[in-house]
């Protein structure tokens, strides 16, 4: 279900214009206003979820698919060496609108605007204690 005060749930369903690059029965895809390269695009469901953790199984399994599509379309018509696939979950995680979306960005060789992390040191009891927190809560 939309939710009438989401910007990203009328842009889904066609309330506002966007430029439209693909759509079925549960995403629509669009150009990115503020694009990090020309060509960058961005995965909307049809139906209101905040983040991945409450997206429907049949609309997660779809989403990669969606993504693995637009990106081979992307390096066969724009040429680009490559692409990446990003979604933020949460605002600590830099989500800024808070309608399920994913970015297929189209990206070069020649690019500046890399996706980087500081990479943190731990030890092995950490990465054990940690993954057996998560597993547990699986």
């Amino acid at each position: 279900m939309a939710n009438s005060e989401c910007i990203f749930c009328k842009i889904a369903n066609g309330e506002i214009s966007s430029t439209t690059i693909y759509e079925d029965t549960m995403f629509r895809v669009i150009l990115d206003l503020s694009p990090a390269n020309l060509g960058h695009a961005l995965i909307l469901p049809k139906k209101h979820y905040t983040d991945l953790t409450e997206l429907d199984n049949a609309e997660a399994e779809k989403v990669l698919l969606v993504a693995k599509n637009i990106g081979k379309a992307m390096k066969k018509s724009l040429n680009c060496e490559g692409f990446n696939i990003v979604q933020n979950n949460g605002e600590a995680a830099g989500q800024t609108v808070f309608h399920f979306h994913t970015h297929i960005i189209p990206r070069y060789k020649s690019d500046k605007s890399m996706i980087y992390w500081e990479g943190k040191t731990v030890t092995k009891e950490e990465l054990e204690t940690t993954g057996k927190i998560i597993a547990n809560s699986l």
